[in-house]
């Protein structure tokens, strides 16, 4: 395995749109392994492939003893509405207040080719959007209502 490098905002890549994952090949099976490692390094609760430079839809969420592996993602349903404060590992000190729904369920592919459903809420539900929003060149900043230093974090707490 390997830890990859993350992208940061203004990398061109980060805004392009990924295209689907048409056969699950040895070399995407090292990516998912490579993801989960940079994610556990860089301590983040989920990481997309374009955030590492592979523009294939394919994200990782990693939220307590809940992992998931999601190829060819997409969101299904969702209900309610959160705002809650967001980050991301490609957007280095700063976080943003983003409207989300509170409840998200998503289908996808697994590493095995099997399809399967998740549902999350609350962070989970927050996570799956900010990731899969990766996958179609959107950051969390383009979504958030206001923006926020770490100093701003730090004093409302």
């Amino acid at each position: 395995m390997a830890i990859l490098n993350i992208l940061k905002e203004g990398d061109e890549t980060l805004r392009k749109k990924c295209r689907p994952v048409e056969e699950i090949t040895p070399r995407i099976l090292q990516l998912l392994d490579d993801m989960h490692e940079t994610l556990e390094v860089a301590q983040g609760v989920g990481l997309a492939a374009p955030q590492v430079g592979v523009l294939r839809r394919i994200v990782i969420v990693e939220i307590g003893d809940k992992k998931y592996e999601m190829i060819n993602p997409e969101i299904i349903a969702t209900k309610g509405k959160q705002e809650e404060i967001e980050a991301c590992l490609s957007v280095p000190e700063k976080y943003g207040l983003v409207k989300r729904p509170a409840w998200v369920k998503v289908r996808a592919t697994d590493r095995n080719g099997n399809i399967f459903e998740a549902e999350g809420e609350g962070l989970m539900a927050r996570c799956f959007c900010h990731e899969l929003d990766h996958l179609d060149g959107t950051l969390y900043i383009d979504k958030a209502i206001e923006m926020y230093d770490p100093d701003d974090i730090e004093d409302a707490e």
